[in-house]
C-alpha cells in the first residue's frame, strides 16, 4: 500500500467504489454519491491540504497501483479536532490496509504535523473501525453528534502514541 496525493485520475477510482452502499454506510452523509459529487470531494480534500497544510491521500495498492480508497487527518470547520480517517473500497476491507493507512496518517499527523491529540469519529455500529481505533492505541473518549449523526469519539494523545511505539 502507497499513500499518495490525490490527482484528478483517483476521481473515477473513487467514484466507483463509492457506489457501493456498504463502503458509503458510515462516513459522512451516507449517500452514494454521484460522479460530480465524487470530483468535488476529491477537490474538498486538495483543497484541505491547501488550508490546513494536511488532508487525506489516495490509498493506492502497490501491486496494481490502483487506488482503492483514502486515508489522512480532516479538521474541517467546526470539527471537534484533527481526525483520523479513512475508506476503503468493500474488495480491500479485511486485508489490513486500513490499520496500516490510518497507522501511517496517526505517525504522520504526530511527527510531522505535532499534533497533540488525534481523534476518530465512529459510528457506534462500525464494529470494524472501532477495532481499528483500538488497534492503533486510541480510546473511548465520549459521543458526539457530527452532521446529524451520533457517532462515538475515540482519541489517543502525542503522548499515548509515544508509549504504544516503545
Amino acid at each position: 500500500m502507497t499513500l499518495r496525493a490525490f490527482r484528478e485520475d483517483a476521481v473515477p477510482a473513487m467514484f466507483e467504489l463509492l457506489q457501493d452502499p456498504d463502503v458509503v454506510r458510515y462516513v459522512g452523509d451516507r449517500r452514494v454519491p454521484n460522479l460530480q459529487e465524487t470530483w468535488r470531494s476529491v477537490a474538498g480534500w486538495l483543497g484541505h491540504w491547501a488550508l490546513r497544510g494536511y488532508g487525506q491521500w489516495a490509498i493506492e495498492e502497490r501491486a496494481s497501483g490502483l487506488v482503492i480508497g483514502r486515508a489522512g487527518i480532516i479538521n474541517p470547520a467546526e470539527w471537534p479536532g484533527p481526525e483520523v480517517g479513512y475508506l476503503l473500497g468493500r474488495a480491500w476491507w479485511g486485508h489490513g490496509y486500513a490499520t496500516e493507512a490510518a497507522g501511517a496518517a496517526m505517525d504522520w499527523g504526530f511527527e510531522e504535523v505535532g499534533f497533540g491529540d488525534l481523534l476518530s469519529l465512529i459510528d457506534p455500529e462500525n464494529h470494524p473501525s472501532i477495532a481499528v481505533a483500538t488497534r492503533l492505541g486510541e480510546s473511548r473518549r465520549g459521543e458526539i453528534e457530527v452532521m446529524g449523526h451520533h457517532v462515538l469519539v475515540y482519541g489517543i494523545s502525542r503522548d499515548e502514541w509515544a508509549a504504544g511505539r516503545q
